[in-house]
């Protein structure tokens, strides 16, 4: 594919977030069939593809500092500016005790609202019994829906059973051609440029188009009206 000027296109940025921390992991290993699909599926559509992959558990210490702290450290830092740079996202977490890693938690939760605005997300838990089956779908979805990403619609969950089950490849390819599709349809990058000024935003929050000095803020929008006292409907 080209861009403007028949420059070729960036890379799509496929960015992983494993909250898996034993070793082997099957939270990574269940990861790792999902990108290597993804990619699969977005370089059928014409696109050039990038990996980066945020495995949680090194950060874990860096992590718990930050939420502490109230601001990450350099480590961290590095990590939330490669989902910044993301295109599209696998996010993927073990289940204890019916509940998403805390660990992948504390990582979202230091993540500005507006970092993954209309980004497409595969949603994927890996677990030891099939009945914590709908924690992507309970917990995951709900969260990425607060962020203003798009989870697309088939999440995918491993227990024991399923890895050698040809019904959880099937799901990973159908999560990976929606994500692929969604992708080449443009729709994300689209609403962000479109209505971006109509979202509230961190200032000089991590997000690439986030507000970073006076200047940058664009008071003529609603919200911006109503915050300064004013009317929404000019």
């Amino acid at each position: 594919m080209t861009g403007p000027f028949n420059t070729p296109a960036a890379p799509v940025r496929l960015v992983v977030i494993n909250a898996g921390v034993s070793d082997p992991s099957s939270t990574r290993m269940l990861v790792d069939r999902i990108a290597q699909q993804s990619l699969d599926r977005l370089s059928a559509t014409g696109h050039a593809t990038s990996l980066a992959i945020i495995d949680l558990a090194p950060l874990a210490v860096d992590i718990a500092k930050a939420i502490v702290a109230g601001f990450p450290g350099e480590k961290v830092q590095a990590a939330i500016d490669t989902l910044a740079r993301a295109d599209a996202v696998i996010a993927a977490t073990p289940v204890y005790k019916a509940g998403m890693s805390g660990l992948f938690k504390s990582f979202i939760d230091l993540v500005d609202n507006d970092l993954l605005i209309a980004k497409p997300v595969i949603l994927a838990a890996t677990a030891g019994t099939a009945r914590h089956a709908m924690v992507a779908d309970e917990q995951l979805r709900p969260l990425f829906a607060f962020l203003r990403a798009v989870p697309v619609p088939t999440s995918i969950f491993a227990a024991p059973e399923d890895w050698g089950a040809p019904e959880l490849g099937k799901r990973i390819d159908r999560a990976a051609t929606e994500l692929a599709q969604f992708v080449a349809s443009g729709v994300g990058r689209a609403i962000t440029n479109a209505a971006w000024d109509g979202y509230q935003h961190q200032f000089a929050g991590n997000a690439p188009k986030a507000e970073r000095a006076a200047a940058d803020v664009n008071f003529d929008t609603d919200l911006m009206r109503l915050a300064t006292g004013g009317s929404s409907v000019e």
